[in-house]
């Protein structure tokens, strides 16, 4: 079921970056990052109030508290500096390089959490660090 959600995730994804482009167009990027972000507050507890899970917020420990505060605050940074990218740049460059994240995902992954590297993740890795530099050479 991982793999079908993970292929959603790109569908929207690539969805998001159209729809930000264009949405970049005649406002400044931080305004639009903003708005954007208040649309997935309502979108993201309306599934939570809908789903019967505001209970469980008391269980949540102080390390889960603490991880997702670095990974509110890293999204948000990300999010800033895409729409700016896409402000200024075509979506087609801009999206591809923003993927270099995975390649730092799975260095990170490594490092951090202690995930096995194989060698079909090097390769995958690999290729996707290849495609954005392509693009990033001028």
């Amino acid at each position: 079921m991982w793999k079908t959600y993970a292929l959603l995730s790109a569908f929207f994804a690539a969805l998001t970056a159209i729809f930000a482009k264009l949405g970049v167009k005649d406002i400044n990027a931080d305004l639009a990052t903003a708005i954007r972000t208040l649309i997935i507050l309502f979108l993201t507890w309306g599934i939570v109030l809908a789903g019967n899970h505001l209970g469980e917020i008391r269980s949540i420990g102080r390390n889960t508290w603490i991880f997702l505060l670095l990974s509110g605050v890293a999204t948000g940074l990300s999010w800033l500096f895409y729409f700016k990218a896409l402000q200024n740049g075509n979506v087609s460059f801009v999206a591809p390089i923003d993927k270099l994240s995975v390649v730092i995902t799975i260095i990170l992954s490594c490092i951090i959490l202690k995930e096995p590297l194989t060698w079909r993740t090097i390769a995958g890795g690999l290729m996707i660090a290849g495609g954005s530099l392509v693009l990033l050479t001028k």
